[in-house]
């Protein structure tokens, strides 16, 4: 067997299908997870898959005792992906709270944890909300990091300079943040998706239950941005080609070709695609006529987001293979199931 893998959420979204291709290459994989958007039944997914059952412990990584005791207990971790945080944009500004305790005492705790390793390997989720709207597209890593709108952005903010600060004082810590665009679509299996808790916050999750008829009415918010149909438009990157870029990167980690011990990649396909594209490419794969409705903007979304990903492709030795429509269909696929 392989290194050993920490996957904190590795049950949700997105760590669930990176504990896919970590196993598909080899690595050994624990996950904690404490169920809060997520269910056991990802398990059975995941084993279905790939044959190998990861080991999988139930804890709020929030209570530090049971962190101190978990690494007591696997002292073997080779490297850490995390993904373990609060992610609804719209919740974070009703709970700010809720999400600086969830998102930044879950980072220190862990941080702390690995500086007592000889050497070791971080790979933390962040976000291009950190850019805000970029002064221009697409969007370099270079690009300032801007106020964020949001607590949650701002968590993300936060997060990096809390691994740079722990970096600068811990050589033998390597970490890489990965920046993602719009994660969607599921597995090619169908075996494991997107299962958003209560009302979507996404918009392909939204579009897919409308759809089958658990929503009645999808809303576009706004029409009125300057783009070439007045909709936002976003980078939707295929989930599947996002798990793959963190393999890449914990190879990178692992076998020491990092130049300096905190870096940054931005994860997307490099295209932009408008809500009202989205749609359109939604009901051709699909066969669906889709219920929805334009409605007044939304506090806080930027106009135009997509990724210059020439970074990644080159030194990362990854780059999207999935389209838009592959992502959509996998993702209505996923909904039927």
């Amino acid at each position: 067997m392989g290194k050993k893998i920490l996957v904190t959420g590795g049950l949700g979204f997105i760590g669930s299908h990176v504990v896919v291709e970590l196993q598909n290459e080899g690595f050994e994989v624990v996950i904690i997870d404490n169920l809060s958007n997520s269910t056991k039944d990802v398990l059975k997914g995941i084993t279905d898959i790939t044959g190998v059952k990861p080991i999988f412990e139930e804890f709020d990584l929030r209570d530090k005792p049971l962190v101190v005791d978990f690494f007591k207990r696997h002292h073997d971790i080779n490297g850490v992906i995390h993904f373990a945080a609060s992610k609804a944009v719209g919740e974070s500004v009703e709970n700010p709270l809720l999400y600086y305790e969830n998102n930044l005492n879950t980072l220190i705790y862990l941080l702390q944890e690995l500086q007592k390793k000889e050497t070791t390997s971080f790979i933390f989720s962040s976000s291009c909300t950190v850019y805000g709207q970029a002064d221009s597209l697409p969007v370099k890593e270079s690009a300032p990091v801007k106020k964020a709108e949001s607590p949650y952005g701002n968590t993300k903010q936060i997060g990096e300079e809390i691994i740079i600060d722990t970096c600068r004082v811990t050589p033998n810590l390597n970490a890489i943040a990965l920046r993602y665009f719009n994660p969607i679509g599921a597995h090619e299996s169908i075996k494991i998706g997107e299962l958003p808790s209560g009302t979507p916050q996404n918009l392909v999750p939204f579009i897919t239950q409308t759809a089958i008829g658990k929503r009645e009415q999808l809303s576009v918010f706004g029409d009125d941005y300057p783009t070439n149909d007045g909709t936002c438009i976003r980078d939707y990157i295929h989930v599947v080609d996002l798990a793959k870029a963190h393999v890449m990167a914990l190879t990178r980690l692992i076998n020491g070709s990092n130049k300096e011990n905190f870096e940054v990649f931005n994860i997307g396909t490099g295209k932009g695609s408008s809500v009202l594209e989205v749609i359109s490419s939604f009901e051709e794969v699909s066969n669906q006529k889709l219920n929805y409705k334009i409605v007044e903007r939304r506090e806080g979304d930027v106009i135009s987001a997509y990724a210059d990903t020439n970074k990644a492709n080159s030194i990362l030795q990854w780059e999207a293979k999935f389209n838009l429509k592959d992502a959509l269909l996998s993702a209505w696929k996923w909904e039927c199931k």
